[in-house]
């Protein structure tokens, strides 16, 4: 028996959606998701352990006028659960820097020191020219597709222009996959994976925000993120994108709103869904 999820309901309130999710129990998870709410199985090989366990999770409510998508990932089973929309097309924006920094280190035996000082500005800092810098060091889009095969990713894909990493469209749930494939080593390989979610839970500054700021200090400096913010000129929405791997679980967060909610009613969504779950987390 593992949980299943009903589908979303959208209640409006003058001006603002809440998207309300409703766990239960059910049959096994399915191979592929159903059409209401989901819970979907991943590759046990890719999991740490093959302890049967079930996701158990309570009613998500986040008060956003646009669009907003969650999933939760179960290392140690594979299972994902989230949003009746966890498989709706996002976009990175900085997020997609810790798959830059992934890439790289695995495709390369000996980094030079200042290769590793330049990951480590775009990996703690979000800094956006290393990030041109290691998308063109990369290949480009095909650094990218080898995001979406390595990682198993199945609603992910590079922008239609070269050049436009912010743009890498992703789903809530290939988030939460990128987030364990990050953690079990198949991204940055065996002799930089520690490296590199270390950096993670060094993220600093502006982008320091998310799922593991509602974690006491000490369980918050365990858990590695990797979040993206903007403010889109094209359609005039916040983008937000926001990760979080603990030794257990992945947990994505995708939202776009009107850019008069301004920045902080985004990292206020990204932590009330890990404020809603974490008494049941894996």
């Amino acid at each position: 028996m593992a949980t299943t999820l009903c589908a979303v309901c959208l209640l409006i309130t003058g001006a603002a959606m809440q998207w309300v999710l409703h766990s239960g129990t059910g049959a096994a998870p399915a191979t592929a998701p159903g059409p209401g709410g989901r819970s979907t199985r991943e590759d046990p090989a890719a999991a740490v352990s093959a302890t049967p366990v079930q996701l158990r999770l309570p009613p998500v409510t986040l008060d956003v006028d646009g669009f907003a998508s969650w999933a939760l990932l179960d290392r140690r089973t594979g299972e994902i659960a989230g949003s009746a929309n966890l498989d709706a097309p996002s976009d990175t924006m900085s997020l997609i820097k810790v798959w830059l920094a992934a890439d790289f280190l695995r495709r390369t035996d000996y980094p030079d020191q200042r290769s590793l000082n330049r990951l480590i500005i775009m990996i703690r800092d979000s800094d956006n020219k290393a990030a041109y810098e290691f998308y063109e060091r990369n290949g480009g889009r095909a650094g990218i597709e080898r995001m979406v095969d390595i990682c198993g990713l199945t609603e992910s894909a590079p922008y239609k222009i070269d050049g436009y990493w912010s743009n890498t469209v992703v789903s809530a749930r290939d988030v939460a996959r990128l987030g364990a494939c990050l953690a079990d080593g198949r991204a940055a390989g065996p002799h930089w994976t520690d490296w590199l979610l270390e950096q993670m839970r060094l993220v600093r500054g502006v982008g320091d925000f998310g799922p593991r700021a509602v974690f006491p200090s000490e369980v918050k400096a365990t858990i590695a993120i990797k979040n993206g913010w903007l403010l889109r000129s094209e359609d005039k929405l916040w983008h937000l994108a926001c990760l979080a791997v603990s030794d257990r679980w992945s947990m994505s967060v995708l939202l776009r709103y009107p850019a008069r909610y301004g920045f902080d009613h985004g990292r206020e969504q990204c932590a009330a869904v890990a404020e809603q779950l974490k008494s049941a987390l894996p």
